[in-house]
């Protein structure tokens, strides 16, 4: 599943016990896999300072999720022919997002967690904002230029030609430049004018037998034949040959890929190894990915594609360090001072095993907010040594990671 839930307790020995607990009834019944969610040591602050952060985070990150949605969505857009490799270019620091997630270690170089944690969270808005504005800017260019690719090819769609009769098509409004040739015209003459005129298929037939004898004064049927004036302007039609030429090319180098850029994403962390601590199962392999290696995936890509990529996987992992700010925020406002917090990430195993899971952790935290459980607890659902929920309460900090809607 693409699905986590990030979770908090308070790190004494109780919940420390109690953690094990609930990860050993979620490995013996298969409900989750389960890592431990390493977060710095931030400065508090103040109490009104985390209030404010708490209320300022959970808009950026409903902010910074809506717009790797939307990137992701530009990706699969720019991709077109090749979208299902899409996925291949969503990419965390050049790894797949669900390894990312799984092997999280903050960025201390790009956040520094000795700064104030309203600064951390300041660096983090402003950089979401300016790739969003950056994002706006290209695909407004890039929409652009597929709306004046797509009227010029609407008015050069092919269509089958025979004398001066063109069949198919809306040719009441589309250019002819690439029907017609010099040929086809009687140019420079005093005396002779040629006339195109559009005649729907299904009279094709009968066009053909009768406009030899049409007159030059009237001519029959003519509320089913339309005459349309069109001069011949060879500088004009070279002109909408070489913009179409043009804008194929454009539109071209905007996502077009070599099979290098295609290359399947490994599940190895750049630059470094990546050390997991699991609740119960084991290790993760993680190896490094050099510098030569990242730069050459991304030869062959077109400037359009390429920024998506290079800031899909800023953002998103912006994203994820939101997430820990607000475990740390809410862990702190709600177990109280000195910092002493154990964040865990589980990831369902499926999700006919969510409701259980959900009842395994209310049982094994009730005593996080004991008037609550008693309140909610039913007693009908059981499991050895687990009083189990069938309601969905949080008696410990908990927030929801959903990667599915990239799919």
């Amino acid at each position: 599943m693409s699905e986590f839930w990030l979770i908090s307790a308070p790190g004494d020995r109780e919940n420390l016990q109690a953690l094990e607990r609930m990860n050993t009834v979620t490995s013996k019944s298969n409900l989750s896999y389960n890592t431990k969610f390493a977060i710095p040591d931030f400065k508090v602050g103040t109490l009104d300072t985390l209030v404010g952060l708490s209320d300022e985070l959970g808009k950026l990150d409903t902010f910074a999720e809506s717009l790797i949605r939307r990137m992701a969505q530009s990706v699969v857009e720019v991709m077109e022919d090749s979208k299902g490799k899409a996925q291949e270019h969503l990419l965390a620091n050049g790894v797949d997002l669900t390894s990312f997630v799984t092997h999280f270690e903050w960025d201390m170089a790009k956040y520094p967690a000795k700064q104030p944690l309203v600064s951390v969270v300041d660096t983090i808005a402003k950089q979401l904002a300016q790739i969003e504005m950056d994002l706006k800017s290209r695909t407004a260019a890039y929409h652009t230029l597929k709306t004046n690719l797509a009227n010029l090819e609407k008015k050069s769609m092919c269509v089958s030609a025979s004398l001066h009769v063109w069949l198919g098509g809306n040719l009441f409004t589309r250019t002819l430049s690439d029907i017609v040739s010099k040929e086809d015209f009687v140019l420079d003459s005093e005396y002779l004018v040629t006339l195109l005129v559009i005649v729907p298929k299904p009279n094709y037939s009968q066009w053909q037998k009768t406009y030899e004898s049409l007159s030059d004064m009237v001519v029959p049927r003519s509320t089913k034949f339309t005459v349309r004036e069109f001069y011949y302007d060879e500088k004009e039609i070279k002109r909408e040959r070489e913009e179409m030429a043009r804008l194929l090319s454009d539109k071209k180098q905007q996502y077009q890929t070599s099979c290098v850029a295609l290359k399947k994403g490994s599940s190895t962390f750049p630059d470094h190894k990546v050390k997991v601590t699991p609740l119960g199962n084991p290790d993760r392999p993680a190896a490094g990915q050099s510098d030569r290696e990242r730069e050459s995936e991304g030869e062959g890509e077109g400037p359009l594609l390429r920024w998506l990529k290079v800031n899909f996987s800023e953002a998103f992992i912006a994203w994820i360090h939101i997430k820990a700010l607000r475990v740390f925020v809410e862990s702190v406002l709600r177990y109280g001072l000195p910092v002493n917090f154990q964040a865990v990430l589980l990831q369902p195993h499926k999700k006919s095993s969510a409701k259980r899971l959900r009842e395994v952790l209310n049982s094994v935290f009730r005593h996080l907010d004991e008037v609550a459980a008693t309140s909610i607890l039913d007693a009908s659902v059981e499991i050895p040594g687990l009083q189990l929920s069938n309601q969905d309460y949080f008696p410990y900090v908990y927030f929801h990671i959903d990667l599915s809607l990239l799919d």
